[in-house]
């Protein structure tokens, strides 16, 4: 099977650390690309710049079903361009928010999410009220802005984990998850420091979409998630060539 992690934000670094982690847990047998749109914004903070996304993730979703690819894991917090993305992919089309929540669900009790930075719980909060986890699921973000995991992970370490002590100290949080993308690096000795299960969306969601694919699950197209009726023209997304 063909499973491709869609970065919708343009940083290439982002993508390739993404890709890294994908490869080394898919199973045998599974082809994991990896891919960001060319225009649009360099990290995901804002309203503004996740529309900007979510037009980069229905454009990636059309070249992808037209290139074989049998399911697309989204590695965004808040999950852009998932619901839109249903309309066009016939194979599913998993989130990275959606996969860490229900995938807390079923192995904690209460869990927290540590996101970054704070203006972004607002996309954190829309997914947790779609999928009714919020009464199971602390929100906590530290003042860490996206593209500083770009040149350093391992400066962000010990903020994600001081907070993440908290919501397991105030919260009575059972598991973590980690609120952005390109994180994976963090899971094994956060969740040793911490004593809890540590959850990188991207890599549960590339579980999840294995799983749906090899189990002949796609997306149904019965009704809210059908094609778009009307059809619809993708504006130019790719840089020009020079």
């Amino acid at each position: 099977m063909r499973i491709q992690i869609i970065n919708p934000n343009t940083t290439h670094a982002f993508t390739e650390r993404l890709l890294r982690s994908a490869v080394a847990i898919a199973a045998p047998g599974t082809e994991v690309l990896a891919a960001n749109p060319d225009i649009g914004a360099a990290s995901i903070e804002s309203h503004a710049e996740e529309a900007l996304g979510a037009l980069g993730v229905m454009q990636l979703v059309t070249e992808g079903e037209a290139n074989g690819i049998d399911g697309y894991v989204v590695a965004c917090f808040g999950d852009t361009g998932v619901h839109q993305a249903r309309e066009i992919a016939r194979g599913p089309v998993v989130g990275m928010t959606e996969a860490a929540l229900y995938a807390a669900a079923m192995i904690a009790s209460r869990f927290a999410i540590v996101t970054l930075p704070p203006r972004t719980r607002a996309h954190s909060l829309r997914v947790l009220h779609e999928t009714g986890l919020l009464h199971r699921c602390s929100l906590h973000a530290v003042e860490v802005p996206v593209l500083d995991l770009e040149d350093d992970v391992a400066a962000s370490y010990p903020i994600i984990a001081a907070e993440a002590r908290l919501a397991i100290e105030n919260d009575r949080a059972e598991a973590i998850i980690l609120g952005c993308a390109g994180l994976a690096e963090m899971v094994a000795p956060l969740s040793a420091e911490l004593g809890v299960p540590v959850i990188d969306g991207v890599l549960a969601g590339l579980k999840m979409a294995e799983g749906l694919v090899a189990t002949g699950i796609r997306t149904s197209k019965r009704s809210t998630y059908d094609f778009p009726p009307s059809g619809f023209t993708m504006p130019a997304l790719r840089r020009p060539e020079t």
